[in-house]
């Protein structure tokens, strides 16, 4: 989720958006490993399955204003399993989900604690990959609790964690959130630390998690420092993605990026690893990922309790340009 304060200094150190053509990765497959689908339109998805997309995971997260009681919670995460898994596969993308109690209304306590007795109704059902996106916002004593609550969680289930770290005073907030994984007995190969930057990559990978990066226009990171830090750093254990949502962002983040990293030299096995490779890698730790049921034939004839993404037999088709973040 973007932080409008720090929208203008951002968009000042990343310029302006450049167009270019991402023919040149016809024919690859991408893993968007973080894109909140629920926010994006059929168009969306469209346009997602064209430029090569061919599956994605949705973690659960903060939906611009709080929810008021457990029920919200509840349908949000039913909806994560089902309509929004639906939805998805019409377009031939497989769904899978993350599901937890989000850093920001880990502050509201009383519903938190509510929240926390339902999550184990969720974290194994079918296409659940991990726990997630948890972690800190303003790194408060509350979120912390509901951090290692989560942790515990995640223990118990034997599914990977997604962390989500903070957006004001990252360093700190991203070596506290490993901190405590390691205090609770996670392995680092089962954390995926996400929105990363160049302040905090290279402590992420010496500790041994996975350091996930997110794609935004003005903000977190553009492709072009994308592709300076896998110059860097290679591309073990580093997975690209869109973070997509209700804000201002961009459903094709992972294959642009890809695009400009082969404009500029980088090889097609590093390519890989980072927009397809290690998101399987590191999600299919959870059991649930199966490269077989990638690219599964859409059969729109199908409904999902009554309803259909179809009206009178249409099938949407996009219209979409191609935009560099820089």
């Amino acid at each position: 989720m973007c932080c409008s304060s720090s929208i203008a200094s951002d968009k000042a150190l990343m310029g302006e958006p450049e167009a270019f053509d991402i023919s040149s990765v016809k024919g690859m497959k991408f893993f968007d490993p973080h894109v909140h689908m629920t926010s994006r339109t059929t168009d969306d998805y469209q346009a997602m399955a064209d430029a090569g997309v061919v599956a994605l995971i949705e973690p659960a997260f903060w939906l611009g204003q709080p929810r008021t009681g457990l029920d919200s919670f509840r349908d949000y995460y039913s909806s994560l399993i089902g309509w929004e898994r639906f939805r998805s596969s019409q377009f031939g993308i497989k769904h899978y989900c993350t599901i937890g109690l989000n850093s920001r209304e880990a502050n509201n306590e009383s519903l938190a604690e509510q929240v926390m007795e339902i999550l184990p109704m969720f974290i194994y059902k079918e296409g659940v990959v991990g726990i997630g996106e948890i972690g800190f916002d303003d790194q408060t004593a509350a979120e912390e609790k509901y951090y290692r609550l989560q942790l515990e969680l995640a223990k118990e289930a034997g599914l990977p964690v997604q962390v989500h770290t903070p957006h004001r005073d990252k360093k700190k907030g991203t070596q506290r959130s490993m901190d405590i994984a390691l205090e609770h007995g996670l392995d680092p190969y089962q954390v995926i630390i996400d929105h990363n930057n160049e302040e905090t990559v290279k402590e992420v990978l010496d500790r041994g998690f996975w350091a996930a990066f997110t794609i935004y226009p003005f903000t977190k990171m553009g492709n072009k420092r994308m592709v300076e830090i896998v110059k860097q750093y290679g591309a073990e254990r580093i997975m690209v993605n869109s973070a997509a949502d209700w804000g201002i962002s961009d459903p094709l983040a992972v294959p642009k990026t890809a695009a400009l990293m082969k404009m500029r030299g980088l090889s097609d096995q590093d390519i890989e690893l980072v927009t397809y490779r290690n998101a399987i890698t590191a999600f299919a730790q959870s059991g649930q990922i199966d490269e077989a049921d990638f690219n599964a034939q859409a059969d729109l004839t199908e409904k999902f309790e009554g309803n259909t993404i179809l009206r009178g037999g249409q099938q949407p088709r996009p219209d979409k340009s191609s935009i560099i973040i820089s």
